[in-house]
């Protein structure tokens, strides 16, 4: 399987390898030649011209750290050190590289937070061989993205400015350029297509958008420009798709769009202002979808409802399934995340609901998402189904309650533990769950567990009610054959 690895460069080596092939001439003009060339030639121009715009403002920085240790953590103490000796600390230097887009005349870059995220110094190099001190202004790691600027005591003036352009009218086949510094090879330009659009799920950040592209990113790339042929930034390169570590034809960026609105907001306010709807969210599966009767597989299911929040004081409900945002449909639990996100606080927002296969639509005010809260229960449910639900119960007891750190509210029975290749671990349950319904029968025992599922129809899922620290989730499962 592949991995993801984020395309910041530590300083090494790197081997060239010049190919070389033979050209041959056609032996005869043919009539179609000279249009198919002027062709050629104005898509080369339009390749050339639009890295002309852009790459005087696209930056290589550079990180510098200082990992601190004490010797007596180094192996070599444990077996030659002298036990009286007093420890030193000990010192090492590291140095990574990255990419950034100058994107304001006062020496705003934007880059990826992984690039400078526990960086202790900053320099940028631009193109015209200057280097420069910077500093970070501000970092949004649930994007992946940062805000640094050009140190003020370096007095610059006419720094080369990236303009920005429209990321959501960008369509799959449309040429991009990828600009930035692989392996330290300082403004490098690539070409390829948008492979695919709002691309998620790949656990690179909490708030996921990502455009995918073929044209080629490597180590070093990130925080560098992703650029339409009409010479503008449309996306922020991030990360690739490989195997081992280098390019394999699968590259990703975050939509300029997204990155404008984490610029704006940590300019403005220091920090990143997101709206909040007050509600956990999981996907729609299709075994979640027969065993509740939504009727749907689209949108993003409630599964619980802050107390006093935004949607509980609107009227919204556990198990109501929200399907449109101010009247545009909601593809799923991501895509509802992430518009959300993008709003204001104080936002009114238009929210459609399916309840008991009706719709609903209903005004909502929204909340300020805080930095520590979560809204989202990822779904892990498969289709794979196996023949065993294997999942063993034990008692809610005082002791395990309060290993647990339950309130005395929550009754149920506990999961004990989980075998890896059950239709429990298929469905997400996990050791500590508590369960506390079946489909809408209360379990306070395991008698009551017992006979619930003796109840069920075994043709088709069932859902179960799970408190999971402070969430509540939904999970559906079938019976073993």
């Amino acid at each position: 399987m592949s991995t993801l690895r984020k395309s910041i460069g530590w300083l090494g080596i790197l081997g060239l390898v010049l190919l070389l092939a033979n050209a041959s001439l056609p032996a005869m003009a043919d009539p179609s030649y000279g249009n198919d060339r002027e062709t050629a030639h104005a898509l080369s121009n339009a390749f050339a011209s639009a890295a002309e715009e852009v790459m005087p403002a696209v930056v290589t920085i550079t990180s510098f750290k200082v990992i601190r240790f004490s010797s007596r953590e180094d192996p070599f103490w444990r077996f030659f050190g002298n036990p009286n000796e007093q420890p030193e600390e000990r010192e090492i230097p590291q140095q990574g590289l990255g990419s950034g887009v100058i994107v304001r005349d006062d020496g705003i870059i934007l880059t990826n937070n992984h690039v400078v995220a526990e960086a202790e110094e900053l320099t940028v190099l631009l193109a015209d061989g200057r280097e420069l001190k910077a500093e970070i202004v501000g970092r949004d790691p649930k994007t992946d993205l940062a805000v640094i600027r050009i140190a003020a005591d370096e007095n610059v003036s006419n720094l080369p400015v990236a303009h920005l352009g429209d990321s959501d009218v960008m369509r799959v086949g449309d040429w991009v350029l990828a600009a930035g510094s692989p392996f330290q090879l300082n403004q490098t330009v690539t070409a390829g297509i948008i492979s695919a659009k709002g691309r998620s799920n790949l656990r690179l950040a909490s708030y996921e958008d990502f455009i995918q592209t073929d044209a080629a990113i490597n180590p070093g790339n990130s925080g560098g420009a992703m650029i339409n042929l009409d010479g503008q930034v449309i996306g922020i390169n991030t990360a690739i798709a490989s195997r081992n570590g280098g390019y394999q034809g699968i590259g990703f960026a975050i939509p300029i769009n997204m990155a404008r609105q984490v610029m704006d907001s940590i300019l403005t306010h220091g920090r990143v202002i997101r709206g909040q709807l007050g509600v956990y969210i999981q996907e729609i599966t299709r075994e979640m979808s027969e065993a509740l009767e939504l009727g749907t597989l689209k949108g993003a299911l409630v599964s619980q409802v802050n107390e006093n929040g935004p949607a509980d004081k609107a009227g919204i409900r556990e198990r109501d399934v929200i399907i449109a945002l101010d009247g545009k449909p909601v593809e799923n639990m991501q895509d509802l995340r992430f518009r959300i996100a993008g709003l204001p606080p104080d936002t009114r927002v238009a929210v459609t609901i399916l309840r008991d296969g009706e719709k609903k639509t209903i005004d909502v005010v929204l909340g300020e998402l805080e930095d520590e809260e979560a809204e989202i229960i990822p779904a892990s449910l498969s289709n794979d189904w196996q023949d065993k639900l294997g999942f063993r119960l034990e008692a809610l007891t005082s002791a395990i309650r309060s290993q647990l750190d339950l309130d005395e509210s929550v009754k149920g029975i506990v999961v004990e533990s989980v075998e890896p290749t059950g239709s429990a671990a298929e469905a997400g349950l996990r050791p500590g769950d508590v369960i506390e319904k079946v489909g809408d029968k209360k379990i306070e025992a395991l008698v009551d567990f017992k006979n619930a599922l003796d109840a069920l129809d075994g043709s088709k899922p069932f859902v179960l009610r799970v408190t999971r620290g402070p969430q509540k989730l939904f999970l559906a499962m079938v019976l073993p054959k």
